[in-house]
């Protein structure tokens, strides 16, 4: 929720309330799509019985990718919640880490779970093989 300056504590308070009432949506401790797992809370990623060392942009992009499986996700979201909405570099950093993360969590395993969609974004695609 948003709420900009100035604002009232009267609607400060009554959204807090709503946000309450709605409650948070449930998060997996540990999110998996095949056999790749990731453990947020442990900082952990295996593929298989295979442990992999992420970097932590790598650890944040997968996360991000994981929680969002089978949805193609633009450049422009996984740049402000990956990055940061204010991010001003290239675009292109997208490419270049969704690359690192296909040479560590797919190439040695002979699998292709992040997938481009051309003109879109990145999928990550499930019980693909």
């Amino acid at each position: 929720d948003y709420l900009s300056k100035p604002f009232s504590y009267v609607v400060l308070v009554a959204r807090l309330r709503a946000l309450l009432r709605r409650g948070a949506p449930v998060r997996p401790a540990v999110l998996t799509v095949d056999d790749l797992t990731l453990d947020p809370a442990r900082r952990r990623c295996r593929r298989g019985h295979r442990e992999i060392d992420l970097t932590a942009r790598e650890f944040t992009l997968l996360e991000y990718l994981l929680r969002h499986p089978d949805e193609v996700i633009s450049k422009t979201d996984i740049l402000s919640h990956v990055w940061d909405e204010h991010f001003d570099g290239d675009t292109n950093i997208v490419e270049v880490y969704v690359g690192y993360l296909r040479r560590k969590i797919d190439t040695p395993f002979d699998r292709r779970t992040i997938e481009t969609v051309r003109g879109a974004g990145y999928r990550l695609r499930g019980g693909t093989r």
